[in-house]
């Protein structure tokens, strides 16, 4: 269990740090050293921060970072409320962007980015011309500090499932590091890649498999135990 954790402290401790970075001899593009399964973002105070996806242990070091971070919880009554603020200030910021806004649950907001306006084909460098929506959104996410942000890569099935999955996390942590440089505190985030394992639609058609390619921001609360 204590090699675990310390496997998983040190992928976390890449982000932001080139030092955790390569470079693609074919496209150029400095990347993040990646493991097939997902990567796992946050740094506090330069410390690695050992959070997990899906688990009550990563989710509880998370928040025991957040609230070191002086980054205050909220009372259960105020849950409500405080996500509907944030879910109105996204819809409007959205508003003509392509980007879906989705309410998925009271504590929960989902942000849907097609992959055809966030990156070329087959890159995982953000366009220029959307990086002005992630601003948007990272505005939003600076206003509204008492949330987790998961950040998930989704591919298409088309090419093997380990460049699929290889990609979806590539752009995930392309997401998560365009959101941090604009003063998204790090230790709110966590990114990942599924690959082609979670789609929403068919891939047997084009418009199908173009729905699959996406990136996804879930945005939940954090609360006061």
């Amino acid at each position: 269990m204590m090699m675990k954790r310390m496997m998983t402290a040190a992928m976390v401790a890449c982000v932001g740090l080139t030092a955790c970075a390569t470079v693609d001899p074919q496209t150029g593009e400095r990347v993040p050293n990646r493991a097939a399964t997902g990567a796992i973002l946050g740094a506090l105070g330069g410390a690695a921060l050992g959070a997990a996806t899906n688990t009550s242990d990563g989710d509880q070091t998370r928040k025991n970072a957040i609230l070191g971070a002086g980054i205050g919880a909220i009372a259960g009554a105020a849950v409500g409320g405080y996500m509907d603020e944030q879910e109105r200030k996204l819809r409007e910021q959205m508003r003509g962007t392509g980007v879906g806004v989705t309410r998925t649950a009271e504590n929960e907001i989902t942000l849907n980015m097609p992959s055809d306006i966030t990156f070329d084909f087959d890159r995982a460098s953000v366009k220029p011309e959307f990086r002005a929506t992630l601003s948007s959104v990272a505005g939003t996410l600076r206003d509204y500090p008492s949330t987790t942000i998961d950040i998930t890569g989704h591919a298409d099935s088309v090419g093997s499932d380990a460049y699929n999955q290889d990609l979806s996390l590539r752009r995930a942590s392309a997401v998560a590091q365009a959101l941090t440089d604009q003063g998204v505190q790090p230790q709110r985030i966590v990114a990942q890649g599924r690959g082609e394992q979670q789609p929403v639609a068919s891939n047997a058609t084009a418009d199908g498999r173009a729905k699959n390619r996406r990136v996804e921001i879930r945005l939940r609360p954090v609360t006061q135990s």
